[in-house]
């Protein structure tokens, strides 16, 4: 749906925006389910395991029942539900056998937080301790232990995903391009490297919570701080078997997701509860320790790659296995391995590869989506592989780059071939380069390395990443007029922090040729009143739900303009508008106000015609396909958003410690509609990706206990480890169905942080990194160890080398 509109005439797109909701919430207005308070409504806490595997043998509830203000107790045997998104595989609570670490296991509503916490404690629960299964290389083994025994009798979404029935492998996903063996006989260099990272939380300002009340009928409202309201409700209804009229969810304000709000959660806990209190609204707002181990993470991966390049430094072959930490059930971990898996070669033309993701059960908390959906993990490998390989091969890392990047006429793992207007990662990577002066020293620089005794390291990265969603993803936009002519617009895309709600009050302002503050976008969403939306995630949200604006506003435009031909005796085509009024062509003071046409023009004699304004735009992805089963072969993109970061650090190279100096990132974004949107979503992702390159990951004992489930040991990034320089650079290179030719850019700006972190530490020290995060010793054991080179190669012009173990 690209414009033709020269940048210059554009009055709203591309303009910096105040974010339409900035106000409300620097001044506490904004109201989130955590703040809501109901008559009559109880308070819900969980009891949770302290195991990673065990049976149950016995649950003893009498002493929590006979507890004063205890208004409701159950336990997993009383509910015969089962949830999953993509595989349906989880209890809403364990019933015979605990899978993980914090699992629930039973759950109290009382009058008070405080009795529902003493109610927890209560209750007795006889556990039988079993041996888990804690990485996915030990539970792919024939000989592990089944997390889910039951597999092969799960329903599952068998368009996409392939459970394997008598394993711990919910799902593999497969691409095969060319002539892998071929592309590797002809290789000069082979070269092999394992990189690995662990499990990270979210870590949502506000935590998950929901209120439900059952009501009469089977009819339930949930009142949820969700991302995907009609995911909920959608999910809520297969597990309850309800018809969804039944069901009404509306999510408010929320206060971060990150992906771990986005299926259903715990909702269904707090449903029977009301359904067991009679009634009765309960609420349940997680703990932050609850959110380490009770509610998902993103995933542990584990990711080989062989790579096969010509004496040019070409590419010709590639292999890559991915063993990706799925935790106790599927949720979003298995649409992860998917979209990694058609991702899984980057920004790189490779004319054979060879890919194998596979989603592995283990007792650990389940994975889920995370901002990036899996391309975080596996960027860090395969960007640290690049700069392995230029090495090698003696070429400059950043030329090595440009050398093997996508560009008009290359052809994608998938099968896809990319044109002009898909986007140009090397602009990008060109971008950051000549922003950190990459390749050299300034004479600042140099004299700081004199000063600190502290050496001064610069490296680059790349990135891509097209939305993960099914082919089928669709959205709608609803666009109202009021009296005075001011717009409301209705959606369930959430705004949970990303700023896509002045985006979109952008696009329809520049259509309605009005200012941007004459369209409110409505916050509160809720599926008995607003339209559909399949889910707020994938950096999808821009593109589509932009395009079914532009539908929107078209749509009363077109109401608009037959009710003012009426009104001014014209064809519509001699019609035209600005902000305030419609007005025919060649004769401008010929005109109707929109104020007037608002809800009905009413001639001077009473005499009325149209009614209120308003329009419906509804947007599907299109051209997309479902991916073959043994090939990998298919479109599954709507997009790619290509990327760089460019980052100078500094290292205390006999402690390890470091400071990173700058940060550039530059993203092809197709179009920018809003500048300080895509600046704010650039610098607040680096930072997060800072997070999980510096000091973030789960730490388990050999029992699968989690070690660090709090901020206490499990830090996250404050304002003192923000880099001394930001610089975001935008490339607009159109999108040709992107909304004024825009794409995404909410997720890509965490990704590859990490690589470029672990790049110029190696290129300022030697130390080579390929565990993340990177903490400082790390590095100092990585600085006392320098493996030579040749510990990688496994094929060389000048002669055998050392082999690595096969993969």
């Amino acid at each position: 749906m690209l414009e033709d509109t020269p940048a210059a005439e554009l009055k709203q797109v591309g303009q910096e925006t105040l974010r339409i909701d900035s106000k409300i919430k620097v001044t506490g207005q904004a109201e989130y389910v955590s703040d809501m308070e109901m008559s009559g409504m109880l308070h819900a806490r969980v009891k949770t395991s302290p195991f990673a595997r065990a049976k149950i043998r016995s649950i003893d509830t009498s002493k929590a029942e006979a507890l004063s203000g205890v208004r409701a107790v159950v336990i997993g045997t009383e509910l015969d539900y089962k949830l999953g998104l993509y595989v349906v595989d989880k209890d809403i609570l364990a019933k015979t056998e605990v899978r993980h670490y914090g699992e629930a296991v039973a759950a109290v509503a009382a009058d008070t937080l405080e009795i529902a916490e003493k109610a927890v404690g209560l209750i007795e629960v006889d556990y039988e301790e079993l041996t888990p299964v804690l990485h996915p290389l030990e539970a792919i083994k024939e000989d592990a232990p089944r997390v889910h025994p039951d597999l092969g009798n799960y329903s599952y979404m068998e368009a996409a995903f392939s459970p394997q029935p008598g394993t711990n492998i919910a799902n593999i996903t497969r691409l095969r391009k060319g002539d892998i063996e071929k592309g590797f006989e002809e290789s000069e260099w082979i070269v092999e490297r394992e990189y690995t990272n662990p499990s990270v939380q979210h870590v949502p300002m506000e935590t998950h919570v929901a209120i439900v009340q059952w009501g009469h009928d089977n009819k339930i409202t949930i009142w949820s701080s969700a991302q995907s309201p009609f995911t909920v409700r959608n999910l809520f209804c297969n597990a309850f078997k309800l018809p969804h009229g039944n069901v009404r969810v509306i999510v408010p304000y929320v206060g971060g997701g990150f992906g771990g709000k986005a299926g259903v959660g715990i909702e269904p806990l707090v449903a029977v509860l009301s359904k067991k209190a009679g009634g009765r609204p309960v609420k349940l707002t997680a703990t932050r320790e609850q959110e380490f181990s009770l509610l998902p993470c993103r995933s542990q991966l584990t990711y080989r790659i062989k790579t096969g390049v010509s004496t040019e430094g070409k590419i010709l072959a590639q292999e890559m296995i991915m063993y990706w930490d799925s935790g106790a059930y599927a949720d979003y971990a298995v649409n992860v391995t998917r979209a990694s898996g058609y991702s899984a070669g980057g920004p790189y033309e490779i004319p054979n590869a060879k890919v194998d993701s596979y989603t592995i059960y283990t007792n650990k908390p389940y994975g889920t989506a995370y901002r990036g959906f899996g391309h975080v993990e596996f960027f860090w490998g395969l960007e640290r592989h690049m700069d392995l390989i230029s090495e090698i091969v003696g070429q400059d890392p950043l030329e090595f780059r440009k050398l093997n990047a996508l560009k008009p006429g290359s052809i994608t793992l998938t099968g896809e071939k990319i044109t002009e207007n898909h986007g140009s990662v090397s602009k990008c990577l060109d971008a950051v380069a000549n922003s950190i002066g990459y390749g050299t020293l300034t004479e600042k620089e140099k004299a700081r390395e004199k000063k600190t005794g502290m050496k001064i390291g610069k490296a680059v990265a790349s990135l891509h990443k097209a939305p993960a969603m099914p082919s089928f993803t669709a959205t709608t936009v609803v666009v109202k007029m009021n009296e005075d002519g001011t717009v409301i617009a209705n959606l369930s895309l959430i705004d949970y922090g990303q700023g896509t709600y002045t985006s979109i009050a952008q696009i329809i302002a520049e259509r309605l040729r009005c200012p941007a503050e004459k369209v409110k976008v409505a916050f509160e969403t809720d599926t008995d009143r607003d339209p559909y939306d399949w889910q707020t995630v994938a950096s999808k949200g821009l593109i589509l739900s932009g395009n079914a604006a532009i539908l929107a506003a078209d749509d009363l435009l077109e109401k608009a303009y037959a009710d003012a031909a009426q009104v001014l005796r014209a064809n519509t085509r001699d019609l035209d508008h600005d902000g305030d009024k419609i007005f025919v062509k060649h004769h401008k003071e010929s005109f109707v106000t929109f104020k007037q046409l608002a809800i009905g023009y009413a001639y001077p004699n009473g005499n009325a015609i149209g009614g209120q304004l308003i329009g419906v735009g509804r947007y599907i992805a299109q051209g997309l396909s479902n991916l073959d089963k043994e090939t990998g072969q298919g479109l599954p993109a709507l997009d790619w958003t290509y990327g760089a970061h460019g980052m100078i650090i500094e290292i205390n190279e006999e402690t390890g410690e470091y400071n990173v100096l700058k940060v550039t990132s530059s993203y092809d974004v197709g179009k920018v509609i809003n500048p300080d949107a895509v600046r704010g979503q650039s610098i607040g992702g680096m930072v997060q990706g800072l997070g999980t390159a510096t000091c973030e990951g789960y730490i388990y004992d050999e029992r699968g206990r989690l070690l660090n489930p709090s901020f206490t040991d499990n830090k996250i990034p404050t304002a003192r480890d923000i880099p001394l320089e930001i610089e975001t650079i935008p490339i607009e290179t159109p999108q040709l169905d992107g909304p004024y030719g825009a794409r995404g850019v909410a997720e890509h700006s965490m990704i590859g942080v990490a690589a470029a972190l672990g790049n110029a530490i190696q290129h300022a020290t030697g130390a080579r990194l390929m565990h993340m995060p990177l903490r400082y010793e790390d590095v100092w054991r990585a600085l006392q160890n320098k493996e030579p080179v040749d510990n990688w190669i496994t094929k060389s012009p000048y002669g055998s080398c050392r082999s690595t173990p096969e993969l």
